[in-house]
């Protein structure tokens, strides 16, 4: 058949504005088709627990060879979706993250004021989860693209410092036990409920003194009204004893004498009546007036009392959070954060150090008896590499195969051997407040990764890894939100040739 624009000569026809306009709306419209049937298809393989009600999420894993991400509670998965992670040059580095912010909406000013909807970022320099087409393969500039409904539902679903495991193959957590990871310190949740309940009788006390001054004050004003009173009336039979006086010293007459003289009696009278009312009403306002000082002695001290032991909750609370543990064998050294923020770092003994011990990531699920034991699992990543050394290609087919297949479980018995070789000094485990729920621990052969910074947890990146994702993301000096746009950026309509899968 023809093309209707080549005519049998071969000589090229120009096109009309219009059949310009008209092709570019059916090429615009047959994108969005596709890409709508895409995520259709995406929509269909996103899976749910059914057997169970699901629990708050406390791990997600993204298999860079299955393209999925699995979604894990205290008790196992709850949600799997397809992905669609870093293209070839740019890949979606393998290592282990946390989300550490959260938008409704947003834009990338990397590529083309890109929608990113539902963003649970992961990197400052940009590696983001997020809600975006799936081709079916991995095509994106390094973040780890989610079905639309899944990523909405994942955001609601999650909180900040959700641990995001890139793995390069498909790995599911398993239960371990082992004396290292007893480092739950017990009564801590105990001394987090005295510490809150002292905070609110303090609080409470400090609120009654500062009611208790005021009243005082109150009451010190009403009963100053009569002392004024009487003060101004004694002040002004004062000025009448004067003026009679006055009259008195210059009256010639007798007649004039005897006028002042009887104006200046009941002065006199009036003063003494006055005096006595004025030292009453003084009587009556002292006290008072040492109730508001008292009172507000008083309240200065709870006030203090307050905020004491409002930052003695606040500690407790605190030592009660999750607790980030890192050991590092490339550095030989123990790193500890919470809330973002380092409190800690230390030496550490590895035995036979110069042998590598893998990278595992030790997370504490939940308390089981009180608060002295705590349930934890582990997730080891060995680089991706098959047991046989054969590495699978980077191929637009890789994980349509793979995405029905059930996770690997870790083999505990590696993390158990690298547990072993594990001493930690006894004043380091002293300064570690105990591990709480959602705590975890991780040792790894690599070194902190450059993403470690101000507002995140630890970053470890998989040195046998691509990491063009994050390689192509330099950040600039002072830059820490590079990559942030307001929610009221308008995004970039993109050239209506372009293809529906343009890489974000």
């Amino acid at each position: 058949m023809r093309s209707r624009f080549v005519n049998p000569k071969r000589k090229q026809i120009r096109l009309r504005p219009a059949q310009l306009a008209m092709a570019g709306l059916a090429a615009l419209i047959a994108a969005g088709d596709h890409a709508g049937a895409t995520d259709r298809r995406g929509e269909r393989f996103v899976e749910s627990i059914e057997q169970r009600s699901a629990g708050e999420p406390i791990m997600a894993i993204v298999s860079l060879r299955s393209q999925r991400i699995t979604v894990y509670d205290a008790n196992g998965w709850i949600l799997r979706a397809p992905v669609s992670s870093g293209q070839k040059g740019r890949e979606t580095p393998a290592g282990i993250f946390s989300v550490i912010q959260k938008e409704v909406e947003h834009y990338s000013n990397l590529y083309d004021d890109a929608f990113m909807p539902h963003m649970q970022r992961i990197t400052w320099s940009g590696i983001a989860l997020h809600g975006g087409p799936l081709p079916g393969y991995p095509a994106s500039h390094g973040c780890v693209r989610m079905p639309f409904d899944f990523a909405a539902r994942l955001f609601d679903a999650t909180r900040l410092g959700l641990r995001v495991i890139v793995a390069p193959t498909d790995v599911a957590p398993v239960e371990i036990a082992h004396p290292v990871l007893l480092l739950s310190k017990p009564g801590a949740a105990a001394l987090a409920a005295a510490r809150t309940a002292e905070a609110d009788e303090a609080a409470r006390k400090a609120d009654q003194a500062r009611l208790a001054a005021g009243t005082a004050f109150r009451e010190a004003a009403q009963a100053m009204a009569p002392v004024r009173v009487a003060e101004n009336l004694k002040l002004r039979a004062e000025a009448q004893l004067a003026a009679a006086e006055t009259a008195l010293g210059s009256a010639i007459s007798a007649e004039a004498k005897q006028q002042a003289e009887r104006d200046k009696a009941p002065a006199v009278a009036r003063i003494a009546e006055l005096q006595v009312q004025l030292a009453g009403a003084k009587a009556e306002l002292q006290p008072k007036l040492d109730a508001v000082t008292r009172t507000r002695e008083a309240a200065v001290i709870a006030e203090t009392a307050r905020v004491a032991a409002a930052g003695a909750a606040r500690q407790a609370a605190r030592e009660f959070e999750p607790v980030s543990v890192l050991i590092s064998r490339q550095t030989q050294r123990l790193y500890v954060r919470q809330g973002f923020e380092p409190i800690l770092e230390s030496p550490v003994t590895i035995l036979d150090a110069d042998r590598p011990i893998g990278t595992h990531v030790f997370t504490a699920m939940e308390r089981t008896s009180g608060d002295a034991n705590v349930r934890w699992s582990v997730v080891s990543l060995d680089g991706g590499h098959p047991h046989d050394g054969v590495v699978e290609p980077q191929g637009r087919a890789r994980g349509s195969h793979d995405r029905d297949a059930e996770p690997m479980p870790t083999d505990p018995g590696g993390a158990k051997t690298a547990l072993d070789r594990i001493i930690i000094p006894p004043d380091a485990l002293d300064r570690i407040a105990g591990f709480a729920p959602r705590s975890s621990l991780i040792i790894t052969d690599e070194a902190l990764s450059s993403e470690t910074g101000n507002g995140t947890d630890f970053v470890v990146l998989l040195s046998g890894e691509p990491q063009g994702g994050i390689k192509s993301r330099r950040r600039g000096p002072g830059a820490e939100y590079p990559y942030a746009h307001p929610r009221d950026r308008l995004p970039f309509w993109r050239f209506p040739f372009a293809g529906p899968f343009s890489s974000w």
